[in-house]
């Protein structure tokens, strides 16, 4: 990821440097660009920010199937639900289908910040990458540690592991966002303590 744009200044320096992008800037300026795509961050009105990916059509490609009717309703009506077209939610669902043959363990689910890597049984990929980093260990030392701590299995730290090794920008991301959605929530309690 490059940087999140937070204000108007940054905006429009971002704005610029995606002058040849085919993707019109965001009216929100709170987003971040990344290798072909833009992620935009979006706040709800209870303060949680939920991150939205939308792929450069430049680095699209065409790729047409032949897919059952009923398939093709079911992704429609999923579709209406979320709010994505049935071609944004059929690339959705081959990327991550994809993701999961090539990290077994590994699923896709739906929260509070958007759509996001978890082990099958177990918390969000970002969660376990975060655990064993607080460790302060290192190699198998810091899998055990943290297969012990959470209650996985050293198995299951190890899938996480091996899909952060493919995606470290994804899972550092998320990592980011927590970091600084309890930052704020800290500032917030501490805030509210003063003036008791």
């Amino acid at each position: 990821m490059s940087r999140v744009a937070t204000d108007s200044h940054n905006a429009a320096a971002d704005d610029q440097s995606r002058a040849g992008s085919r993707l019109p800037a965001p009216r929100n300026p709170e987003y971040v660009m990344s290798f072909g795509r833009v992620q935009i961050l979006r706040r709800s009105r209870a303060g949680v920010t939920q991150c939205v990916t939308l792929s450069d059509m430049a680095a699209a490609r065409q790729f047409s199937a032949r897919l059952d009717a009923a398939v093709v309703d079911r992704l429609e009506r999923r579709g209406a639900r979320s709010g994505l077209n049935r071609s944004r939610l059929a690339e959705r669902y081959i990327d991550e289908g994809v993701r999961m043959d090539d990290h077994p363990g590994i699923v896709f689910r739906d929260g509070p910040t958007g759509r996001r890597a978890g082990l099958v049984a177990g918390p969000d990929v970002w969660e376990v990458i975060g655990a064993l980093r607080s460790t302060g260990l290192e190699g198998e030392e810091a899998i055990r540690v943290t297969a012990e701590w959470s209650g996985l299995s050293v198995r299951q730290v190890r899938d996480a592991i091996g899909y952060y090794s493919e995606y470290p920008s994804e899972v550092d991301e998320r990592i980011r966002l927590n970091e600084e959605e309890a930052d704020l929530a800290e500032r917030r309690w501490r805030d509210q303590s003063l003036t008791r």
